[in-house]
């Protein structure tokens, strides 16, 4: 079973909007990135319980925290990042879905990755360390300028930190945009994937598409998942206006095409979701 969740800031920064349009559309769930022009790690507490109760109205919950721990430079402290990992943890037990998105540390422009590859593995195995004290799952999400960029890299990291409680958020579209044959990727790492984002991206355009029209192999990974027993969240994170570093924005009306392409790959091979 598919289960569709969606980086609902991509709709609007009012959680009261992103939970009319994805209502609309029939998803009820969230990967919860931002209200309000605000990451999720830095709301107050008063707004998250205000968030909570404005889920729970609605019969909405989340498919994870998508937190952007990790994502600083792999030369900068640890220690005050750890701090915000503990608020990580802490919202994904307020918010009773104890499933965290990590990163893998950006590398300084220029520098070998293999150089800071030794400290990369520490910290990881730290926050899964502590994770796991938490029952808490990471997830893993391979991205351009991090360590784990390539699909051997997010092998490295996850087979040498061997725990339960870090698994991959296999993202197609950020594994073409740094040339990472998708079939490679996958064939390496389909037995570490826990998560899925449905992100698409045209090489030759240099662009994120919907899914299915990029070079992403969507359809293909998604059926070969499900025939695998795969039965988690897939993760709409289209970016099909603006792709920054951080997030991105698809906006309430092309988000609906998001939505109509993935229904139609689903619809299409008959993959039963909710």
């Amino acid at each position: 079973m598919i289960h569709i969740s969606a980086f609902a800031d991509e709709i609007s920064q009012d959680p009261v909007e992103q939970i009319d349009v994805l209502s609309g559309h029939g998803i009820k769930a969230i990967e919860f990135r931002a209200i309000h022009g605000t990451n999720v790690l830095d709301l107050a507490d008063a707004q998250h319980a205000e968030f909570r109760e404005l889920l729970s109205s609605r019969g909405f919950q989340l498919s994870a925290i998508g937190s952007p721990i990790g994502k600083i430079r792999i030369t900068d402290p640890f220690g005050e990042h750890l701090q915000r990992f503990d608020r990580a943890m802490d919202l994904a037990d307020f918010y009773r879905a104890p499933r965290i998105r990590v990163f893998s540390f950006y590398i300084p422009p220029g520098d070998d990755p293999a150089s800071h590859r030794e400290e990369v593995i520490q910290r990881m195995a730290e926050l899964a360390r502590r994770a796991k004290e938490r029952g808490i799952t990471l997830f893993l999400e391979n991205e351009k300028g991090i360590y784990g960029d390539t699909a051997a890299r997010v092998a490295d990291v996850l087979e040498s930190v061997d725990s339960t409680a870090l698994r991959h958020a296999f993202d197609p579209a950020n594994y073409v945009e740094v040339r990472q044959p998708i079939d490679e990727a996958w064939a390496r790492l389909r037995h570490l994937v826990s998560h899925f984002h449905v992100k698409d991206y045209d090489a030759k355009l240099e662009r994120n598409v919907p899914a299915g029209a990029g070079d992403g192999l969507i359809p293909r990974l998604l059926q070969e998942a499900v025939d695998g027993g795969y039965d988690g969240f897939v993760v709409l994170e289209p970016h099909l206006t603006i792709a920054g570093l951080s997030s991105g924005f698809t906006g309430p009306e092309r988000f609906a095409d998001a939505v109509a392409a993935l229904k139609g790959i689903l619809d299409e091979r008959g993959i039963a979701y909710a």
